[in-house]
């Protein structure tokens, strides 16, 4: 594990390595270039969990599909004692193709023996976080890598009654922040259903980089039934009642070929959020900024005030219409109340 410059983590923990593209959010990856460097690390270590994850290919860095399990990561969040919000594989995705479920519910395992601390978690492979989440296969995976293993003195009902018990208390797990990466339009209505069909105590979007415009209004503006408006279609209810969503991250892009994010993209985002009563954290402008967004413009010829110009992370900056927005979920007790 390792400190972070995430602005809404305090610490990452990679217990896995290695990832693939799969849409167009993933096209300026910092994780692959990260993968890369670390590969020529002279610790011996370092170097070893990184082998093997990037190759050049067709002009382009790239992953090459592999995956490298650490489990001797596994239990770094159970060393450390201080809360901390700690974002889940940074440098790869959880629920890959080729993560085995019973280590998929290892990590599960460790978030469950580690309450202090709050795990963000974002998966783009939505299909699989919720097929696997919503099984009861998966939660006695879980229960069994807690506990050590199932029983092995023929009481297997006694061992049975205790993980039924267990499962009951303990799932959708209170300290797992659970999320989905949206890029666009195309990305929300295809990630977000399977989140709000997912088994969690809190959901939220990671909206970086932002690469269109995105209307969340079919996805916020709902109530339970005798409520203002309609709730969403059974299809999209969790295993925890109705669906919803807790938090919201946007941010822009950053790297030699970033993409800038439009003034008014950011703007609805945070108006939307806003109207719904959806915590909203505005990350970063990335690369690009508007000029009307940095301190300095105002009092600037008002012509093309509100086109993105190339600046840098650092002169860019976290301003929207002159505030930061640092916004985060309330506690997981008063969201499931």
């Amino acid at each position: 594990m390792s400190d972070t410059k995430i602005e809404w983590a305090d610490m990452t923990w990679n217990p896995l390595l290695g990832c693939e593209r799969v849409t167009s959010g993933c096209d300026g990856c910092y994780a692959i270039i990260t993968a890369t460097l670390r590969a020529k690390n002279p610790h011996p270590t370092v170097a070893s969990a990184f082998a093997g994850l990037t190759e050049r290919r067709d002009g382009r860095l790239d992953w090459t599909g592999r995956i490298n399990l650490l489990h001797e990561r596994l239990d770094q969040p159970l060393r450390r004692k201080k809360p901390q919000r700690i974002f889940v594989n940074s440098q790869s995705d959880l629920f890959h193709k080729d993560v085995p479920a019973e280590f998929i519910a290892r990590v599960f395992a460790v978030m469950a023996q580690a309450p202090r601390h709050t795990f963000q978690l974002l998966t783009k492979r939505h299909g699989r976080m919720r097929s696997l989440l919503s099984s009861s296969e998966f939660r006695r995976q879980v229960f069994d890598a807690v506990t050590g293993g199932p029983r092995r003195d023929g009481d297997s009902a006694h061992h049975d009654d205790i993980a039924a018990a267990w499962i009951g208390d303990n799932w959708p797990l209170s300290n797992l922040h659970l999320g989905v990466s949206v890029e666009d339009q195309k990305t929300a209505d295809m990630r977000i259903p399977a989140l709000l069909g997912t088994p969690a105590i809190v959901r939220w979007l990671s909206m970086e980089p932002l690469i269109g415009p995105v209307d969340l209004s079919r996805f916020l503006h709902y109530r339970p039934v005798g409520g203002a408006e309609a709730p969403l279609p059974p299809s999209l209810a969790g295993a925890c009642g109705l669906p919803s969503l807790h938090w919201v991250v946007v941010g822009g892009e950053t790297g030699a070929k970033s993409r800038p994010m439009q003034l008014e993209w950011a703007r609805n985002l945070r108006d939307q959020c806003t109207s719904a009563s959806v915590p909203f954290f505005f990350k970063q402008w990335g690369d690009w900024v508007p000029t009307s967004q940095r301190p300095e413009a105002h009092g600037w010829d008002a012509v093309d005030r509100d086109v993105p110009r190339r600046m840098g992370k650092k002169r860019a900056g976290r301003l929207l219409d002159d505030r930061t927005w640092d916004e985060f979920p309330t506690d997981p007790a008063a969201v499931a109340a």
